[in-house]
């Protein structure tokens, strides 16, 4: 007789292990420690079989049934159940262990233990890895990703802005495919029909490490808004474009420096590079992000100090290694190419006057009886430049229309 799930519901362990019997070969073991168990009983071969069909709740009557079903299609069809369940288990083991990021991390494995590379740029290809490619591809078998997958995984990345990081991306999965090949684990490299998809790099820009273009400007911007990095960091990178001082200058900015009441930063003259002192004037956003950041380092001397120490500032390499880990190489920007950035746009796009920005960037500029200017000179107009350069750079944030440079300038 049929079994009712009110029978199985209702089913009480005994002394020993018992069964209810639903026909055509499925029962509910009800097991002595209180477990219900699907159990399929067929023959095959001419010979007595069973087939764990799972435990219920999680399968229910319904669902045995169906699984009961199934069982009986294949031995009606010569197929053993219990071997077919063995060979789909061995299937789905062998498309894992050729996964696209099974395979990858085998390969990258291989080049850090045969010392290939160093730490950092074994960091930097996982970071890669994980970030662009895994998510899409990485449970794949390597031998089933297509190319509209890898063409969505490089227009992805070309939609940040950062074409470089692409072709670094298709590099890497070329190097997948070829260590895969290498151990017989695939026979071509798919990603190779994509070499001459993207554009290539004007050898100005690969000789350039700063964006001037305010249509590349603006995902920049984003991407440091969005940085996922300590918040330190985070904090260096959000003020650093709208005082556009060198990146020394600002790692060793003091509290003791700024002038929160005057919006003032005065930096001493020992830590410029012409040896004078400096006055920066702090837009609304820079004295934002300056008292975002005072509770947590504000007893430290430096606004920016280091991760391991509060006596000692944020480490040289601190800023240009936070652009890499948000994909963007050192041929597209660095952080003292925030200068180059601000000459050429409030030049070309906001129409500054030059010596008020030579002025700010804190270049010799003269007067006409040719006695250089004090620090304090043009402060007034200095002050209006790096208000409306602030605004603009909000702006170009939040998706404002932008007009395309036809010329780029370095610094």
């Amino acid at each position: 007789m049929a079994l009712k799930d009110i029978q199985i519901k209702t089913a009480k362990p005994k002394e020993k292990d018992y069964k209810l019997t639903d026909g055509g070969g499925l029962y509910l073991l009800v097991t002595s420690g209180g477990s219900k168990l699907w159990r399929f009983k067929y023959r095959f071969d001419g010979k007595e079989k069973l087939l764990a069909i799972g435990v219920y709740p999680d399968i229910s009557l319904a669902e045995a049934r169906g699984r009961r079903q199934e069982a009986r299609n294949l031995v009606a069809n010569g197929i053993d159940p219990s071997a077919e369940r063995k060979a789909a288990k061995q299937r789905r083991a062998d498309l894992k262990a050729n996964s696209f990021e099974t395979i990858a991390g085998e390969w990258h494995e291989h080049m850090v233990e045969n010392k290939e590379w160093s730490n950092e740029h074994a960091a930097t290809i996982m970071n890669r890895l994980t970030q662009d490619i895994f998510p899409w591809i990485g449970s794949k078998p390597i031998t089933e990703v297509t190319a509209k997958e890898i063409k969505a995984i490089l227009d992805r990345i070309r939609s940040r802005g950062v074409i470089e990081t692409a072709r670094r991306a298709l590099t890497i999965m070329g190097q997948v495919y070829r260590y895969a090949m290498s151990v017989d684990r695939a026979n071509y490299d798919i990603s190779a029909g994509f070499r001459g998809y993207l554009p290539a790099i004007s050898k100005t820009r690969k000789h350039m490490a700063a964006v001037t273009d305010p249509k590349e400007l603006a995902p920049l911007l984003r991407a440091i808004d969005t940085y996922q990095g300590g918040h330190v960091a985070k904090c260096a990178l959000k003020l650093l474009p709208l005082v556009f001082v060198r990146p020394g200058e600002l790692r060793h900015m003091e509290w003791s420096e700024i002038d929160f009441d005057a919006a003032e930063w005065n930096i001493p003259g020992q830590k410029m590079k012409m040896k004078e002192p400096h006055l920066v004037p702090l837009s609304k956003q820079a004295i934002a992000i300056l008292k975002e950041i005072q509770p947590l380092t504000g007893n430290s001397k430096y606004v920016f100090p280091s991760t391991r120490s509060f006596a000692r500032c944020m480490s040289d390499n601190t800023i240009n290694a936070s652009f890499r880990r948000m994909g963007f190489d050192g041929d597209t920007i660095t952080g003292h190419g925030f200068r180059a950035t601000a000459r050429t746009i409030l030049d070309e796009v906001l129409h500054q006057r030059i010596d008020i920005i030579e002025h700010q960037l804190a270049h010799a500029v003269r007067d006409p009886n040719g006695r250089a200017y004090n620090r304090t000179s043009h402060l007034t107009e200095r002050r209006r430049m790096m208000q409306q350069w602030a605004d603009y750079l909000d702006k170009l944030k939040s998706g404002a229309k932008v007009m395309q440079l036809a010329k780029r300038s370095t610094l």
